[in-house]
């Protein structure tokens, strides 16, 4: 993403919002730190229980930044090392998994604190040596 030939064009579209390819390298930058905080790492299956686009296109990202594997089919989800959901969705998703859930009020504190710089390779190593 941080390569992509044309940053400020728009790479997620919805009703009421536009982001661009440099504000989704931002924003998964400072997802993908959040689930590092949570133990994922390159190869770490994530459960993705998100339908809004926006926030479903940063959760892909980030999982890709780490090299961990989406898991979209609901049936696997109590495979994934740990899931990510937004609270409309969360009361239907079982236990069995750690969900960080984006609009819970920790998360959001501690994804706007967070920092939206690329990603260092000591933060992810096993996800830089695979790339």
């Amino acid at each position: 993403m941080r390569n992509h030939s044309e940053p400020a064009t728009v790479a997620v579209t919805t009703d009421d919002c536009e982001l661009t390819w440099a504000d989704l390298d931002r924003w998964s930058n400072r997802l993908a730190r959040m689930l590092i905080q949570r133990g994922a790492e390159s190869g770490s299956r994530i459960a993705v229980a998100v339908t809004a686009p926006m926030e479903a296109a940063v959760t892909r990202a980030a999982i890709a930044k780490l090299g961990a594997v989406p898991v979209d089919d609901e049936m696997l989800y109590t495979r994934s090392d740990l899931g990510v959901t937004i609270r409309a969705e969360r009361d239907g998703l079982n236990d069995s998994i750690g969900w960080l859930v984006l609009d819970d009020r920790t998360t959001l504190v501690g994804y706007l604190t967070g920092s939206d710089a690329p990603l260092a390779n000591a933060e992810c190593p096993l996800a830089r040596q695979a790339a």
